[in-house]
């Protein structure tokens, strides 16, 4: 739902599949990040599908 919002609201962004760079997932777990997905943006951090969030992006 996170990347067709992001999508749907023209936002640029670069996805990154722990299934496919499973290295990622160490990265994710040092800044704290228990579940997925992560959006991140300059000082922009969330995790989880937020639509109230992620609008800012937009």
């Amino acid at each position: 739902m996170t990347k067709k919002f992001l999508e749907e609201h023209n936002v640029e962004f670069i996805e990154k599949n722990i299934n496919e760079e499973p290295e990622y997932i160490d990265y994710l777990k040092e800044k704290g990040f228990m579940s997925l997905p992560v959006v991140e943006a300059n000082e922009f951090e969330i995790s989880g599908f937020r639509p109230d969030k992620l609008s800012q992006l937009a």
